[in-house]
């Protein structure tokens, strides 16, 4: 995956990489929309930049297709187009910042997508581990329901052989579970 992606005109790239892309950290440039979306298929990218207008448009849909395909994406703007644009662009996740810009807007810039990207990651991280524990707690359920229903155990009877048979065999709660309800599943064909 690219580090930096900057959607320019050609005479500010290496203004935009000096203020972007950190040392040591590539940054792609593209002139063009178009040009910026296919170097997003293709590698992907953590920070998009996109120095608006662009040739072939002016940067807005760029901007908001990166945002949702989880880039940064910083949308830099005429300075008096930059209120305006911001209302519209925050629910995607778009930042925009005004023209002319200094380090230290760029700075700071920076620092607030990459924490935000941070938490962002770990939210989508605790999200996954929840499903995963959702999923386990469905397939036990469904394998007490089943053991209550066909071999008539109380819950917690069936809990018990279900946590006794995962100790048992050394395996998880609930792959006893998934074998549990393969073999009543077979008996019911």
């Amino acid at each position: 995956m690219a580090g930096v992606l900057i959607a320019s005109d050609r005479q500010y790239h290496d203004t935009l990489r000096t203020l972007f892309a950190g040392p040591g950290q590539g940054a792609v440039c593209c002139t063009s929309a178009g040009e910026a979306r296919r170097a997003m298929g293709q590698n992907g990218c953590e920070l998009l930049v996109v120095n608006a207008p662009l040739p072939d448009e002016f940067g807005r849909d760029l901007a908001v297709q990166a945002a949702d395909s989880g880039a940064g994406v910083i949308l830099l703007c005429p300075g008096p187009q930059a209120d305006r644009l911001a209302a519209g662009l925050e629910k995607h996740g778009v930042f925009v910042l005004g023209r002319p810009l200094s380090r230290q807007q760029a700075a700071f810039a920076l620092r607030l997508i990459r924490t935000s990207q941070q938490r962002v990651r770990a939210l989508l991280a605790q999200n996954q581990r929840l499903a995963k524990r959702l999923d386990e707690a469905r397939v036990i359920s469904r394998a007490k329901c089943v053991l209550a229903r066909y071999a008539d155990l109380s819950e917690e009877e069936a809990h018990r052989l279900i946590e006794k048979r995962a100790m048992d065999a050394r395996i998880t709660s609930r792959e006893a579970a998934l074998e549990i309800l393969q073999n009543y599943e077979d008996r019911a064909l």
